[in-house]
């Protein structure tokens, strides 16, 4: 359950097109150190993202432990679904977007930066899991102390799985 269906070094690196190919219609996303530093507003990046997987044909949501005045600003020049105080890693939050977006979890993608939240969450809801590194490393002190733990079943997830990790 902690181990992610696939590892990528970014969630700009995700071949989301190939994903819209073999059936999957919605991305869920975390948004804190997998799409902007942690805290940060969207960016032009992140916008430019969310515009090209709305092109293809994807619908979007986000789904964040944050309060709904970060997750809100943060999704306001994109205007995708938001689950705000999600409760990752509990199941309603992904069940929750995945129902906003009008999705089955078997049609849907979860990118995220962390394992104990993010992709059990994901796991648990049935919904493919995507890790991806951190964009940056100045977290808050809990998010620390769980990035030790992490780092070794990342590591162990790379020794046995590693045609399915896509690091730069």
């Amino acid at each position: 359950m902690l181990f992610p269906t696939y590892y990528y070094a970014s969630a700009y690196d995700i071949p989301y097109k190939k994903l819209y190919e073999e059936g999957k219609r919605g991305v869920l996303f975390d948004l804190d150190n997998t799409l902007v530093e942690h805290g940060a507003p969207a960016d032009d990046r992140s916008v430019r993202l969310i515009k090209q997987l709305k092109d293809t044909g994807f619908k979007v949501c986000f789904i964040s432990n944050n309060k709904e005045p970060r997750v809100k600003g943060f999704n306001e020049p994109m205007g995708a679904s938001y689950v705000f105080k999600a409760g990752k890693p509990g199941k309603e939050g992904y069940l929750k977007g995945c129902e906003q977006l009008g999705i089955l979890p078997s049609e849907a993608v979860f990118v995220g930066d962390q394992i104990f939240t993010d992709i059990w969450g994901a796991n648990r809801s049935g919904i493919e899991s995507y890790l991806v590194k951190p964009i940056a490393f100045h977290e808050e002190i809990q998010i620390h102390f769980k990035r030790i733990p992490e780092f070794f079943i990342v590591l162990f997830f790379r020794l046995i799985h590693r045609k399915r990790c896509f690091l730069s």
